[in-house]
């Protein structure tokens, strides 16, 4: 079966299981806002495959910056998360594996960008500590939102290509199988 036939059937199920509990079927499309309420009701769609995608300074929790130019002539996955929100609980733990398999390919591997929105800073770094995350990660921001603002929908996963353009963009959670299919994009 093809990846998304497969992510399509799994949210639907998911999105089944939620109705059948009384739960909302958005749960996937309504997470915590980036920095203010209505944010999320605001977002855009995925940005199309080709299109340029400026990249901001972010202040990464772990005290470093991660700068444009680090991801100049390199693929760049970037990826928006929150600590509350499941699809992110079971997509997280896969980057985490392409970040520990990438890294270690130096400049032929993919570059890792996870950017939160959790409503406070404080949260995803418990979250990341408790989970022993070591992925590069940083907050949203009104200021990163303004360059990169994230698209409608949680998980996001996007990723960029050598020349700054958007190679592939998915909403939804991604099987483990799919997150491990990014790396191809350097090869």
């Amino acid at each position: 079966m093809n990846p998304q036939r497969r992510h399509l059937l799994a949210n639907s199920a998911l999105v089944a299981g939620s109705l059948a509990l009384g739960r909302s079927a958005l749960a996937q499309t309504t997470p915590a806002a980036p920095s203010s309420p209505g944010v999320e009701a605001k977002a855009g769609p995925l940005p199309a495959v080709g299109t340029p995608l400026p990249l901001p300074e972010v202040q990464l929790f772990d005290g470093s910056t991660f700068r444009p130019a680090q991801a100049e002539g390199r693929v760049l996955v970037i990826y928006w998360w929150a600590s509350t929100c499941p699809f992110c609980a079971l997509q997280s733990p896969e980057m985490q594996k392409l970040w520990d398999s990438q890294r270690v390919r130096g400049e032929r591997g993919v570059l890792l960008l996870t950017l939160s929105i959790d409503r406070k800073r404080e949260d995803a770094t418990a979250y990341l500590q408790k989970k022993g995350y070591t992925f590069p990660a940083g907050y949203v921001t009104p200021e990163i939102q303004r360059v990169l603002p994230k698209p409608k929908g949680l998980p996001i996963t996007l990723v960029r290509g050598r020349d700054g353009r958007v190679l592939q963009a998915e909403r939804g959670q991604l099987f483990p199988e799919d997150v491990e299919l990014l790396a191809r994009w350097a090869a």
